[in-house]
Order: structure tokens, then sequence, then C-alpha cells
């Protein structure tokens, strides 16, 4: 849809990705009314959310998992030869013909500003023009926040600052030094395919967690636990990811016995031309990529003062993605729900507890989890 916006609605979804579609689809189940009851508004062009930005090396065979939107199944999208398809190609046509299959009324491209408090409505500011609602579900992610710490000395460094946000081929990197800064799997893929073209260093701030072994449901089950303590308490969420460590698969095998795990401990200043570690020793760089994560986007939401001292937001519910502030108000794909397959729960829940407080009349669930 590309028009402006002069809308009044009960719901509004912001952002269409995994958890904004997961959202509009149990909104939908619920027996509310596309347009007339909801909405869901995405920045982005086209289709996909933070897939259509990734790297084009990053194939399905390459992917840890793409996990299923509910209702659709993503094997009923992909197409034969798909696992050697670039992710950012694929997984946007599976998103694209879920909206089509379950008419979702998404907005595109349209940017929210702001979310303010009208009393008994919210005022939903965006670049194509304003709505109104009775309560926000937000599916924004963290794609557009990457986050990268500042060290003593980054302005004078004389070669190129990137982020996992910004890569796009290795072959980018022959003939230059690349310090890569991070110990997540994006860290770990990015440093594999750098690492066959060119030299590399490898520094993170603690030692890597390779977990030995398989990550069993229960394990999941705590990891999660671990960061949604965290957000009920108000604190600025920790990754999922963060809490489960590093699978020990055949392309951390591979790389071992190539040499390239041999980490190093975070360095203490940025030189015009390298780094400089605290015991004097330095090494030279021409890149420094940080593959140091992303914060959630939720900038938008500031003119309704949401956060705590702490700096995160304080939820509450089953799944933890209601507003304690301000229960209009759902964060989904927020902490525990940060991960696909829990932001298709996330989803649901945010969907059924807003539209059971706000009594949205004729409302109906039909058997989604």
């Amino acid at each position: 849809m590309n028009r402006s916006l002069r809308l009044s609605t009960d719901i509004v979804v912001i952002g269409a990705g995994q958890a904004g579609l997961s959202t509009a689809y149990h909104l939908q189940r619920l027996g509310l009314e596309p347009v007339k009851q909801f909405v869901v508004l995405d920045a982005a062009e086209k289709p996909g959310g933070a897939w259509l930005h990734r790297w084009p090396s990053l194939t399905l065979s390459t992917v840890n998992r793409i996990h299923d939107l509910p209702g659709m199944p993503f094997a009923d999208s992909a197409t034969e030869g798909a696992s050697e398809e670039p992710a950012n190609v694929v997984v946007p046509r599976y998103y694209a013909e879920y909206e089509q299959k379950f008419g979702l009324p998404v907005y595109r491209p349209v940017r929210t500003l702001a979310v303010r408090d009208r009393g008994d409505r919210l005022l939903v500011e965006t670049d194509r023009g304003e709505l109104t609602a009775r309560g926000i579900v937000n599916a924004t992610g963290t794609w557009e926040s990457p986050h990268v710490p500042h060290y003593p000395g980054a302005e004078r460094f004389k070669g190129e600052h990137m982020h996992t946000k910004d890569y796009r081929s290795a072959d980018a990197f022959k003939g230059r030094h690349v310090i890569v800064v991070g110990g997540g799997i994006s860290a770990i893929q990015l440093l594999d395919e750098i690492s066959r073209v060119t030299s590399t260093t490898w520094v993170t701030r603690n030692p890597p967690d390779f977990r030995e072994g398989p990550f069993d449901s229960s394990a999941g089950r705590r990891a999660v636990a671990q960061v949604e303590e965290r957000v009920r308490r108000g604190l600025v969420p920790l990754s999922v990811v963060s809490v489960t460590g590093l699978p020990v698969t055949p392309r951390i095998e591979s790389m071992r016995q190539r040499g390239v795990l041999e980490r190093l401990p975070m360095f203490e200043e940025i030189l015009e031309h390298g780094v400089r570690w605290p015991d004097g020793s330095e090494q030279q760089a021409d890149v420094i990529l940080w593959n140091t994560g992303f914060r959630s986007s939720l900038d938008h939401l500031d003119p309704l003062n949401l956060r705590g001292p702490e700096g995160g937001i304080k939820v509450t519910g089953r799944l933890a993605t209601q507003v304690e502030k301000d229960p209009r108000i759902h964060l989904v794909g927020y902490g525990p729900s940060a991960s696909t397959i829990g932001a298709n729960r996330a989803g649901g829940a945010a969907a059924r507890e807003l539209t059971g407080s706000l009594e949205l009349r004729g409302a109906r669930y039909s058997g989604v989890g």
C-alpha cells in the first residue's frame, strides 16, 4: 500500500519482520478486521524485515535456521535448490507470500517517527501521516540500531571501521589486515569467510564459550529464562545467543584446524594504523570489523517515557511482552522473544493479551499457539 496515512484503528503493529507478521496473523485469527481494527507499519520498501540486509554469502545452508511463521511452513515457499540461494532472497520471498496468503494489512514504506500519549488513544506519527490507536505492538527488532562500543583513539584510526550491518563480501578485504571484534555467531561466520582471503586477528571481550554436545530444549528454556528475568526487572536485555554459547560445528572445527580461532583479549587503545593492548603489544590493521551486536530500535517510543532508571523497559505478561508502565504497549522481538521462534510465541501472547485488555468485541480465539 502506498498512499498517505490518516487512520484511526484499534491496534497498530510497528514492524513487519518475524515478530510483526506473527502478531498480525494472530490478531486476524482472533477476529480483528484488517485496517478497521489493526494495521501493520513497515519501514522497508518490500517484505523481508532484517533478512533483506543480510550479506549475500549467507545462504540457507549456512544460516542457523529459518523458523516457520504461524500457519504457513517455510517449506511451502522454499523452492528446489533454495539451500544455496542467498537468505536475503529466499526469506523475503517467504514473507511476501505470507503477507499475500493471509491478506495482512501492511503499509510500506512507512517509518514510525514517534508514539505519543493522547489520553484514551495513542498518536502514531510517521513520515507518511498520522494514525491513532488504542494499543501498540512494537516489533521493530534491532537491525536499525547497530552497537559499536567506544575505545580510546577510535576517531584517529586511518583505516576503516565497519559493523556487521555493513558487511557484504569477504572479497572487499583482500590485501588488508582485518581485526574481527566479537564472540557471537555472526563474528564467527564473518571471521571464517574473511580469513580465507586475507590475514585476520580475532579479539573478544570475554573468552568465547564453545558449547560441546547437543543443545536440547531444556537448555534452551534455561537460556531464554535468563534473558526474560532481566527484562521483567527492567534491565537492558541480553541477547539469547549470549547465554547459549557457540555450538561446535564442522565449520568451527575447520577454523580450529586452520588456526583461525586463536583469540586475543580486547585491545586497550586504537592507534592511527592499528591497535594496542595493555601490555604494550600492537597490531597494525586496515579494517576493524565490529561484530558487537545491536540494540533494540525503540527511540520512537521515547515520548512515552517507558524506560526505567537502568535504561531498560520493565515488562510483564505471560511471555514478558506487556509494558508494565503502559499496558497498552507490547514489545515483541524484545528480550526473550528476540529469537525467531520466540517471536512467534510472543506475537500470539501479545495479540491475545492486548485484545483482551482492550475488550475488543467480537474477538475470537481459533486455537493458535
